[in-house]
This record gives structure tokens, C-alpha cells and sequence, in this order.
């Protein structure tokens, strides 16, 4: 495991992805005072493709393969993501090194015109692109429109501006990273829109053979209580074969009561009209996290969920 006089990260190339891996970088350079530690950007095809919804050109491995084949190939150490965005499979030799700490997971509403979600006139617009997000606000107020809304952070908050939109809603966790919170005129409670798996959590990807990275990202980046919350989420969303073509999302978090600690996971599927959600909790100890979420999982397919994701993908999903 010797030390390494150049480290290369690789990043897509939005401003969110740029803040991202440079605040990784910044600490590596804490971490390794005598590497160079330098930033590659790599075009993903979900940046390529900006026209169409994900859901309907692959969903979420379009932010991560061009990066995890530039790792494959030798050309960079170590790739920095959204949780959001990477599968549950990973390719191999690569893996989930560490998490640093989790932002702000809740979504938030932006509006020019409207202080609150629920203010929203009847028809109003709302751009979004996540299935999950349209099912739950639809199942709140059937009565709005949601519309499709893909690019970066600044171009979907500039859009909401000029007036292409009444609302958007977009990920807290981006916009206070970029130092936009003033912007947000409303954080959704959980109960309204439960966050996606991941949200608001950046995962660091690398080889598995890697010593060095391996030691020195776990060392000087990774924060136990989010690992812990993000595996709990990513097994549920593994059990139910989940990917952008259906709503599906999960919260976990760590609760602390004296010398207790438990993890607290909330999970759902609905129908993309926001006509059907089926929901559910489970309260379990911490290191139970990720077999808890399978269980979760079990649990919304028993009671409904396994119908919705049979439409979805046209296959039973309750037998392994």
C-alpha cells in the first residue's frame, strides 16, 4: 500500500458534479499531502441525452458508465457520484468505496410566484423528470400538470424564471451545495414526497484491489451513519428490481435515544398517476439495516406493489 504521488478523480461535468468531486479532492489532498490530485470530466450519455425522459433510455446507468469504463481502463482512480444515480450492480472489479456525509435528503420546491406546493393553482405546472416525484405530488393534487424537466441545476432553475414553469421541484441537497438554498421556497416533507434512494448522498466508486484508495477514501471521507442509511435504501430498491421507470423510493436514518441505535427505514411503490402508493416503515438495529430493506420490500410487494411493478416491466417480481 505505498503512497501515490498522483491521484486522478473522474467527474461529469456539471457545476453540481464539479462541487462534488472538488470537495473530494480538497480532502485527498488533506489526506495525501504529497500527491497531486487532479480532475478528469468525462460526458456521460444521461448528459448527452437531454430530450427524452430518463425512464425511456436506460434511467440510471447513463450518469455512471463512460466513468466506470474510464476506471476500468486505468485512466482515472477513483469516480465520485449522486447516489441517486448509480445502479445497484456494480461492474466488476469496481465497488462502493465510502459515502461522505449525507446533505439535506428532502425535495424542495422553487416557484417565482407560489410560496408552498399547496398554494399551486388547479392545472398548474411543475417541472420535474422523476417518476417518483409526479406519483407522489399527483397523489396530493391530482389537479396539477407535471411536465418533463431534465438538464442541469441551473438551467432547470433558469427555465422556472423566465416562466416555462409554475414550480419545480429538484433535490435540497444540490441547490444548498451550490450555495443556492435562498432560492428554495419550500423543503416537502417526506410524508408528501419520500426522497429517492440515495438522495442527497455522493458515493465514491473504485477497484476493489486498490489498497491505497481504498485506505485512504475510508479514512479521510467515509461517514458511518450515512453508509449505513444508503445500503439499507439501495437493498430495497436491489429487491424490488428497481430503476427510473417506476416510483419507487426510500428513506433511512439513524436514531439515537441514550445508549440505543436503531435504523428507521420508510419505503414505497406507486403508480406513475399517483393514483395508487403503497407505503410502509420498519424499525430495526442498525446493522440490520440492509436485510431490512429487503424485507421492506417484501412487504410492499405483498400488499400491492408487486401489480404496479408488473405493469411497469411486464414480469412477476415476487419469486427470486
Amino acid at each position: 500500500m505505498a503512497d501515490r504521488d498522483k491521484i486522478v478523480i473522474g467527474t461529469r461535468g456539471s457545476m453540481l458534479a464539479l462541487w462534488q468531486a472538488e470537495y473530494v479532492q480538497r480532502e485527498l489532498m488533506k489526506a495525501c499531502p504529497g500527491a497531486t490530485v487532479t480532475l478528469t470530466k468525462i460526458k456521460t450519455t444521461g448528459d448527452m441525452i437531454l430530450d427524452v425522459p430518463l425512464a425511456k433510455v436506460g434511467g440510471k446507468g447513463l450518469f455512471v458508465k463512460e466513468i466506470e469504463e474510464a476506471m476500468l481502463r486505468g485512466e482515472i482512480d477513483l469516480a465520485v457520484h449522486s447516489m441517486k444515480d448509480v445502479p445497484t450492480a456494480l461492474p466488476e472489479p469496481l465497488h462502493l468505496s465510502c459515502m461522505p456525509e449525507r446533505e439535506d435528503p428532502r425535495d424542495a420546491f422553487l416557484s417565482k410566484n407560489y410560496a408552498r406546493f399547496t398554494e399551486l393553482p388547479k392545472g398548474g405546472t411543475v417541472g420535474s423528470s422523476s417518476l417518483r416525484r409526479q406519483c407522489q405530488l399527483m397523489h396530493v393534487r391530482p389537479d396539477i400538470k407535471v411536465e418533463q424537466l431534465r438538464g442541469n441545476l441551473d438551467t432547470r432553475i433558469r427555465k422556472m424564471e423566465e416562466g416555462l414553469y409554475d414550480a419545480i421541484i429538484l433535490a435540497a441537497a444540490g441547490i444548498r451545495r451550490m450555495g443556492w438554498a435562498e432560492k428554495i421556497k419550500e423543503y416537502i416533507d417526506p410524508e408528501v414526497s419520500l426522497p429517492a434512494i440515495g438522495q442527497g448522498a455522493i458515493g465514491i466508486e473504485c477497484r476493489k484491489d486498490d489498497e491505497f484508495m481504498n485506505r485512504v477514501l475510508k479514512g479521510a471521507l467515509q461517514h458511518q451513519d450515512t453508509w449505513d442509511a444508503v445500503v439499507a435504501e439501495r437493498a430495497f430498491l436491489t429487491r424490488l428490481e428497481g430503476g427510473c421507470q417506476v416510483p419507487i423510493a426510500a428513506h433511512a436514518r439513524i436514531i439515537r435515544e441514550g445508549s440505543s441505535e436503531r435504523l428507521r427505514l420508510v419505503g414505497l411503490v406507486g403508480s406513475v398517476s399517483g393514483d395508487r402508493i403503497i407505503r410502509d416503515s420498519v424499525e430495526v438495529a442498525v446493522k440490520d439495516g440492509e436485510k431490512a430493506g429487503v424485507e421492506l420490500a417484501e412487504t410492499l410487494l405483498s400488499r400491492g406493489a408487486a401489480e404496479i411493478l408488473k405493469e411497469v416491466y411486464g414480469k412477476d417480481v415476487t419469486g427470486y
